[in-house]
């Protein structure tokens, strides 16, 4: 019988998989299969999800790599092309958040997020892509945001940086869809990582349950996706049995955008 969804053999980059949703794709990717570059500005957090996968059984390896650098970018998936000799697999998943509407976001505040949402994903793709349709093909998975989709107060600078991750998603996958190169993104609506954790107890260290709560039910499903949620989505987006799929964005929220007046 066919083991769908196999990746074995498949060589993976998955950007800012120190923890949350790309620590939970990578480790679901090497459990599929693949070996997996582990990028991660922070070498620890890209350490831990390596030495989890390795415990499991997988194979992967530490990439310190700021994918704002574009020189970095391309240093690093040159070598990663040498060794392995392909890519297969590019999960965009590395980003910053912001809060603040137009008026409450500056200047610097704009160019902070655009090096890393907007500059840090094209660069990725710019050094993979090509290489992708040279090889005969691939896959590319863009994090994106139901910000991208919709209006989501006090996002600005977040939101306009989503809005273009999905729009370089659409560019991609119609400039490489005659050489096997295909580009997707999921819009998630709020995943429970780390981060909103570190958010809660930050800005509301006297009522962090109270408003973990309100967060949650802002999905009409009534909770907030899990990291692993996102993974399996990604893993089918990325998987041979996708392969008619390109140039898609994905909601996975919860009922938020189907939903409005909930």
């Amino acid at each position: 019988m066919t083991n769908f969804f196999d990746l074995s053999g498949k060589t993976a980059i998955v950007t800012g998989a120190g923890s949350g949703i790309g620590q939970a794709i990578a480790l679901r990717f090497a459990q599929a299969g693949a070996r997996v570059a582990v990028w991660d500005i922070r070498a620890q957090e890209a350490e831990q999800t390596v030495n989890q996968i390795k415990a499991a059984g997988g194979t992967a390896e530490v990439a310190v790599v700021d994918v704002a650098d574009d020189q970095a970018v391309e240093a690093a998936v040159a070598g990663l092309e040498s060794e392995r000799k392909r890519i297969d697999i590019l999960v965009n998943n590395a980003g910053i958040a912001s809060v603040g509407n137009v008026a409450e976001t500056s200047h610097a505040e704009l160019e902070r997020i655009y090096k890393v949402n907007i500059a840090g994903v094209a660069n990725t793709m710019r050094a993979v892509a090509p290489r992708m349709a040279k090889a005969g093909g691939g896959a590319i998975l863009n994090l994106a945001s139901i910000a991208s989709l919709i209006g989501v107060k006090d996002r600005f600078a977040y939101s306009a940086s989503k809005g273009a991750v999905l729009t370089m998603t659409y560019s991609v996958a119609i400039d490489y869809a005659q050489q096997g190169v295909r580009c997707n993104c999921v819009c998630p609506a709020r995943v429970h990582t780390p981060f909103v954790d570190g958010y809660l107890k930050d800005n509301y260290p006297d009522n962090q349950a109270e408003m973990f709560e309100k967060l949650s039910a802002y999905q009409p499903i009534g909770r907030m996706a899990q990291p692993a949620e996102i993974a399996a989505l990604a893993h089918f987006l990325c998987s041979d049995e996708s392969t008619f799929i390109t140039g898609a964005a994905y909601p996975i929220d919860g009922g938020v955008c189907s939903m409005p007046g909930f």
